[in-house]
């Protein structure tokens, strides 16, 4: 029998203490971001993994000097890690004094997958029978603009592996969203930066390969979901409420199986109480956007109206960001409490499906 464990970390937005920008409608406290990181790595160097994944966001916003540490710091860990880059990560094509360009990212990290540097993707056996895929979603139009995208070259590459992995357990690792995770995600104006603009193109691939676990990140919310026959499991990041990280059983018997189960930061140094500020601090946060979600399409609410209603959704984000809430807004106009209870954890049907957390998948 086959039985692995393994974990997931995403978006640590790791920021030395003198690079830490101080955004006033930022949702991430990057000021915590590595004290939450060496509680989580404690935890993790306490249960005998196998291996460590890091689905992107590494850094705040690519800073040489965070890169640095963070590529000394999991040189130190008892098991191997594997990371990808983030939007955070590579935001300029070239290097600046501070920044890291494009393509330095693999050179970074040739400890944790990147064995060729000249390759913002790569492809491992992590353990026998068990297969890495790890696609870079990163990329830039011809006006610098970054986009959440996998080039021709990359798809090309991508099929010619699936072809040779046919008999193994794959896993593939990307930052940007595969499945939607909100209602509508793949269209909406507020959602569809977090998507792979060819994410059914990918999905499409990976199921003819047979292949069914994809881990992202990105969103910064729990959740899992699955279309095409493929399971997207997205990990909220470790400097958003709720602070969360994944740990993963990986079993044959007796039958194939993921299981999932959810930590959280509690607290760390100076921030004893961090749930409740964390929550706090989005929840202040939270009105441009609900504002925007409520004017904008489907709903198109008046402004003077919408104003009214986000005072009652507060805490909505951060309720969406820790998982499995189910919500109910039977106080609210029929249509808006229609569409907002489709971001609860629920079936399409209406049925509560609080799998965000801990779930058992079979494939």
């Amino acid at each position: 029998m086959v039985n692995y464990r393994f974990a997931v970390i995403s978006d640590l937005h790791i920021a030395l203490p003198q690079t830490v920008w101080n955004h006033p409608n930022r949702f991430h406290l990057v000021e915590v971001s590595i004290p939450a990181l060496e509680i989580a790595l404690q935890h993790l160097e306490r249960l005998d993994l196998d291996f460590l994944l890091l689905p992107g966001d590494l850094t705040q916003h690519g800073e040489k000097e965070n890169h640095q540490w963070l590529q000394k710091r999991l040189s130190a860990l008892p098991f191997p890690t594997y990371v990808i880059p983030g939007n955070h990560d590579v935001p300029n094509l070239e290097t600046t004094e501070a920044i890291i360009g494009f393509q330095d990212f693999p050179y970074y990290y040739q400890q944790f997958g990147y064995q060729d540097p000249n390759q913002l993707y790569y492809t491992q056996e992590i353990l026998p029978g068990l297969q890495l895929i790890a696609l870079n979603s990163n990329n830039f139009n011809s006006e610098g603009e970054q986009l959440g995208r996998l080039d021709e070259q990359q798809l090309t590459w991508l099929a010619q592996v699936l072809t040779q992995v046919q008999d193994k357990t794959v896993l593939v690792m990307i930052h940007h969203n595969v499945v939607e995770h909100l209602p509508a995600q793949a269209q909406h104006k507020l959602g569809q930066r977090y998507m792979l603009d060819d994410a059914k193109k990918l999905r499409k691939m990976l199921q003819s390969a047979g292949v069914k676990l994809v881990f992202t990140g990105h969103l910064h919310i729990q959740d899992i979901a699955q279309a095409d026959g493929v399971y997207d499991i997205t990990t909220g990041s470790l400097v958003s409420y709720p602070h969360p990280y994944r740990v993963f059983q990986l079993k044959t018997s007796p039958v194939k199986h993921l299981e999932v189960k959810s930590y959280h930061v509690q607290a760390v140094p100076g921030w004893e109480n961090l749930q409740e500020v964390s929550r706090q601090w989005m929840g202040e946060r939270s009105e441009p956007f609900m504002i925007s979600l409520l004017t904008d399409s489907p709903l198109e609410i008046p402004s003077r109206k919408a104003k009214e209603l986000v005072a009652k959704l507060r805490y909505f984000w951060a309720d969406i960001a820790a998982g499995d809430t189910v919500f109910d807004f039977a106080h609210f106009p029929p249509l808006a409490r229609k569409y907002l209870e489709q971001f609860g954890a629920i079936t399409k049907e209406g049925v509560p499906n609080q799998i965000d957390n801990q779930a058992k998948i079979l494939f």
